[in-house]
């Protein structure tokens, strides 16, 4: 009998082993599925799967159940012990994308099936075969955010007809708006590292329940890249290298980042570099976009220059850096702390939309830099999980610190004189947000806030020629702080399984202060301070209905509201050629009042998603004329200029329906489409005007062939027309943007390109992603945009993985 036992040994030995290396396939392709998340019950133990789909479970008992997660996929668990004995774990594709996981809604992990309102998830294998150039990019390549580019260091999302502060903005459940979020067009969102991402959420409709002030159009929730633990004696190492090239733009971007997990502690480190140089936009359009010439100084003197490549945008190149520092502790399974440093820094960025203006034959401006956008942030969140509290089951703290500096910089064609004003924000918050299920069919979710803002703002006229340096007036009042302080809480009632109601409520405290002393010296204001305090009960209720496995019904309703802040009550600056805007201490919040209707038909391979929606301004925020001390006019940076004022001055009414298709042809070939359709009138005047951030149609047509270990999307991105008499009269006035009709009139023209993006698994180390944007080489320029797109662009990346 002895004689037997190593046979028998080396048998056991065997049959452990294939059961712990598991392989998890698609079910309908038999493709290896990377990065699912495999957990058990408590969430105690976690591995995520490779590149080949593979993984280990040799930390988990044989009689524990396991789930396998991913977005893309249905949520699957079984026994380890009932895995095949190959080993091969299969899952579905979730086409109809009701299983996926999101935390944006409640700040809590749900069921994206059971919230009401229109949820985009965009994963982190996603972002990766798109392969976008900045974060503003991540959020125009869903198809159902439009994007607004001032400058090619620009991206200011809209969404339903709303933009700028009226969106909110979160990094890792932190607030990113600051109190000077302005009305027009804002591009912080590119300070976020689109390779630190690990998925993002854009919400569609208010959420300012959850999230407060600013949330009246939707709210873009990034996540980024999380430390993973080993949970074993062995040191947990992963490291990704990136290079990148796009032609258009010469862009060359690098990449890097490391995890170390060890048992309870780990480690993520990211770093990534981005030179863009002149962008090039196409052949084929109108010509009004070219670039004929610019302004360089040569001999210290200011001159008009003939440009030898009127496509290729002079002035528009900048460069980039960001940094991330994740630190994970979990003291036990049920309490864990993590700490984050994020900070990003870009060289001056060319404001390219004010350096094609005309002031007669001439162009008017010899420079308009934004100067160093600077993002620095640090938060510690604690999560907890208790069974026998009768508080919550679950528990996030966080605690945060922002400091954004801006600056913009300009002077005058043949002036010496260069205008400086410089802004730092520091940001402060706290959150506290619970968890309880009371009772198998209901979930409760509450919290608080704080949030406190304080703005430093200098403004000063430099002299190029003589060195010599003097005072000027700010931008905002130096010194002013915004603080806000809520309380809020959400119900969750799922009674069955095909019926789900959830409802919200939040109360939220405003307080502003400034002080215009210093600025007075210029402006002579009527009042040397002002202090605005503003309160705002906002509510939300709706129902998710799945009366059987084809239909699913959506309807929610909705308030939402915006508190002035200092960039309302405070600033000044120069809205357009000829008006300045000056402050305003007698304002008070806008609410936004809407409700949506959704309807998803889930056939067997094809899914269609259908949304309608309307939104009603009131008290709505906007720039209009306005007198300062009886005058209509004032002298500002030595011109002449209009007075205008933010103001509680009008009302808006917002609609527009949504419709999405997701068709699995074969089992490699699939069809994704979607088409956005927004329209919009506001008060000006007594008179009913285009809203401004109502974009025109658009949408997007995907092909994408998936096979072994190759990926192909053939696709075209459209966008409809506005005439003359569609576009805001703010719009109007900025005729240089646009294209000119039969009669002169500015318009936008429609456009649509074609596109091409490959992805190749070379060896399960290396990926190559290889793309061509705009394929006719069209030339075009996205509605409201200061900047023409990119023509023919080649795009290469390779992808190291160890």
């Amino acid at each position: 009998m002895k004689r037997f036992q190593p046979t028998l040994f080396f048998l056991l030995v065997i049959g452990v082993t294939q059961a712990q290396q598991i392989k998890i396939l698609n079910k309908l392709t038999h493709e290896p599925v990377y990065g699912v998340a495999i957990y058990n019950t408590d969430k105690s133990k976690s591995v995520i799967s490779n590149f080949k789909g593979e993984a280990s479970l040799d930390r988990f008992y044989d009689s524990e159940f396991i789930y396998f997660q991913h977005l893309t996929h249905v949520l699957t668990s079984m026994r380890k012990e009932d895995i095949d004995e190959n080993g091969l774990v299969f899952l579905e594709s979730n086409t109809l994308g009701l299983e996926e996981i999101v935390v944006s809604a409640s700040k809590f992990e749900q069921n994206k099936r059971d919230i009401p309102q229109k949820i985009i998830s965009i994963n982190e294998e996603k972002i990766n075969f798109e392969n976008p150039q900045t974060s503003a990019d991540v959020l125009e390549n869903t198809g159902q955010v439009f994007v607004q580019k001032s400058q090619l260091g620009g991206g200011s999302p809209m969404i339903r007809g709303f933009s700028t502060n009226r969106l909110l903005i979160t990094v890792d459940g932190v607030r990113m708006n600051n109190a000077i979020f302005r009305g027009g067009n804002l591009h912080n969102v590119i300070s976020i590292d689109p390779f630190s991402i690990q998925r993002t959420e854009v919400t569609l409709g208010a959420g300012s329940v959850i999230y407060g002030s600013d949330a009246i159009g939707g709210v873009m929730g990034f996540y980024s890249q999380q430390p993973e633990l080993s949970y074993k004696d062995s040191l947990l190492y992963k490291s990704h290298a990136v290079l990148r090239y796009a032609s258009a733009n010469q862009e060359n971007t690098g990449h890097v980042d490391v995890n170390l997990g060890y048992k309870k502690w780990a480690f993520y480190t990211s770093l990534s570099y981005t030179d863009f140089g002149d962008l090039r936009m196409g052949k084929h359009g109108p010509k009004t976009y070219l670039r004929p010439e610019f302004i360089a100084r040569i001999n210290n003197e200011d001159l008009m220059v003939e440009n030898s490549d009127p496509l290729v945008q002079k002035y528009t190149g900048y460069h980039q850096i960001n940094l991330l520092q994740k630190i994970r502790h979990e003291a036990t399974k049920h309490l864990s702390f993590d700490l984050g440093l994020y900070y990003t820094s870009s060289s001056n960025i060319p404001r390219y939309d004010r350096l094609i203006r005309y002031r007669g034959d001439n162009l008017r401006s010899a420079e308009w830099n934004y100067g160093p956008q600077n993002w620095f942030m640090t938060n510690f969140h604690l999560t907890k999980l208790s069974s026998g509290s009768n508080l919550y089951d679950k528990i996030k703290a966080t605690v945060a610190y922002q400091n954004f500096q801006e600056s913009r910089m300009d002077r005058d064609f043949q002036s010496s004189l260069r205008n400086i004003r410089e802004e730092t924000v520091e940001a402060y918050s706290v959150n506290v947000d619970f968890e309880k299920r009371l009772n198998s069919k209901t979930e409760f979710f509450y919290g608080a806030e704080y949030v406190f803002n304080k703005v430093h703002s200098s403004g000063r006229e430099e002299n190029i020629d003589t060195k010599m340096v003097s005072p000027d007036v700010s931008r905002y009042p130096n010194g002013a702080t915004w603080q806000s302080a809520a309380v809020y809480s959400s119900l969750k009632y799922k009674p069955h399984v095909k019926f789900v109601f959830q409802s919200g409520l939040r109360f939220n405290h405003v307080v502003s202060k400034a002080d215009f002393e210093e600025n007075n010296v210029f402006l002579n204001l009527p009042f040397n301070s002002s202090k605005n305090t503003s309160g705002a009960l906002t509510g939300t209720a709706g129902i998710t209905w799945m009366p059987n496995s084809t239909l699913v019904w959506r309807l929610n309703a909705s308030s939402a509201f915006r508190a002035p802040n200092i960039d309302d009550i405070g600033k000044v600056f120069d809205s357009e050629p000829g008006s300045v805007v000056v402050p305003n201490d007698h304002l008070r919040p806008e609410y936004a009042y809407g409700g949506e209707l959704g309807l998803k038909l889930h056939f067997k391979n094809i899914v269609l998603d259908l949304s309608s929606y309307y939104t009603y301004l009131d008290n709505a925020l906007v720039r209009r004329a306005y007198t300062l001390n009886g005058d209509t006019q004032i002298d500002y940076d030595g011109e002449l200029s209009h007075v205008q004022a933010i103001q509680n001055a009008s009302e808006a009414r917002i609609y527009g329906f949504e419709m999405g298709c997701n068709a699995q042809i074969s089992r490699n070939l699939r069809l994704k489409a979607h088409y956005s359709v927004v329209g919009g009138m506001e008060e000006d005047d007594g008179t009913e005007v285009p809203v401004r951030h109502a974009a025109p149609d658009f949408g997007d047509v995907h092909v994408i062939w998936t096979s072994n270990h190759f990926k192909a999307d053939a696709f075209i991105n459209f966008n409809g027309p506005f005439s003359f008499n569609q576009l805001a009269p703010s719009e109007t006035s900025k005729a240089y943007l646009y294209a000119s009709d039969v009669r002169g009139n500015p318009y936008s023209p429609s456009w649509m390109t074609l596109n091409l993006r490959t992805q190749y698994q070379l060896h399960e180390s290396l990926v190559l992603t290889a793309g061509i944007e705009n394929i006719t080489d069209e030339r075009y320029r996205p509605y409201s945009s200061g900047i023409t797109a990119a023509g023919r662009n080649y795009i290469l990346s390779l992808k190291y993985s160890y």
